[in-house]
């Protein structure tokens, strides 16, 4: 069966690193690598593995002859540059897996809500700190209605490029407002934290799910089993620890400034993504769990 050709917008570390993964994928095949750099070392290390290049941005795409054959684009530029990218993908009928913080998009985390996406023409896959940390909060919705959720993503100050530190507002209220599109929160919160230690940490995202009053056996299975899923593509992400529960009741409510009391379970959960080190040190899980996400959605999609 022939694979289906894709190209990659963004020569920097994320799309690099998604194009070593592409190369092991047994239904995508990368057409072309989009930079704007010609001296980058995405290109050059593109150009070393035999795949064709551009430095001509998504002009120089779309003037190759390879263009006609792309069934799919991966951008892995910037939430400015995926505006401008979006329009002109949609009426050449490209399909778009953003990897941008752009969200012009449905939001899509692949164990959550694929299947009500996979006909989407552009799909949006959120941020690093959501693909890691909305299962979560998914998870518990599938079991107790979930009235606030918070998470924080601490990463790397050296896994964070250009491109990510350019985007920390965006991936603030993306974040958030993915917990709750996608995750089921009523409400969500994002908190990103660039971790400056040497030698670098892996990513650790601690998640804290309140919902009503429920069964913590259910929670915790229920959560236990979409972590497994979630490793299932991304090899490096794992419970630091099992889910830790405290009950809040009305002697003793949850207090969220801007809230009334709260009763009901607080479920915390501790994780932590260990890169694969393709192109990237084993740190830079923030990347890994990005491009592995959207390597699993684009072959996914493609089905």
């Amino acid at each position: 069966m022939a694979k289906v050709k894709v190209a990659i917008l963004g020569s920097g570390n994320i799309g690099t690193d998604l194009m070593i993964k592409l190369q092991r994928s047994a239904v995508l095949e990368l057409a072309m690598l989009v930079g704007i750099d010609e001296d980058s070392e995405g290109l050059r290390r593109a150009r070393e593995l035999g795949v064709a290049t551009t430095h001509r941005g998504l002009a120089g795409l779309m003037e190759d002859a390879c263009f006609a054959e792309v069934a799919l684009v991966f951008d892995a530029t910037s939430a400015r540059a995926h505006t401008e990218h979006a329009p002109t993908l949609a009426a050449a009928g490209k399909r778009v897996v953003d990897l941008t913080p752009a969200a012009v998009g449905p939001y899509v985390v692949p164990v959550c809500n694929l299947e009500e996406h996979r006909q989407a023409p552009n799909v949006n896959m959120v941020t690093c700190g959501g693909q890691a940390t909305i299962p979560v909060v998914w998870a518990v919705s599938q079991v107790a209605k979930v009235e606030y959720a918070e998470i924080v993503a601490a990463i790397a100050s050296r896994s964070a490029g250009l491109g990510t530190r350019a985007n920390i507002d965006e991936f603030t209220v993306t974040t958030s407002r993915a917990i709750e599109e996608v995750g089921g929160a009523r409400r969500g919160k994002a908190i990103i934290i660039l971790n400056p230690a040497e030698p670098p940490l892996i990513m650790r995202d601690t998640v804290h799910v309140f919902s009503a009053l429920a069964d913590t056996e259910a929670i915790r299975s229920s959560v236990m089993a979409v972590v497994e899923k979630v490793a299932a593509y991304v090899p490096g992400y794992r419970l630091v620890r099992e889910p830790i529960f405290e009950i809040f009741d009305e002697a003793n409510p949850l207090r969220i400034p801007g809230q009334a009391p709260l009763t009901g379970v607080k479920t915390t959960v501790l994780l932590e993504v260990e890169g694969a080190g393709d192109f990237l040190p084993a740190y830079a899980g923030n990347l890994d769990i990005m491009t592995a996400a959207a390597l699993k959605m684009g072959e996914l999609l493609v089905s």
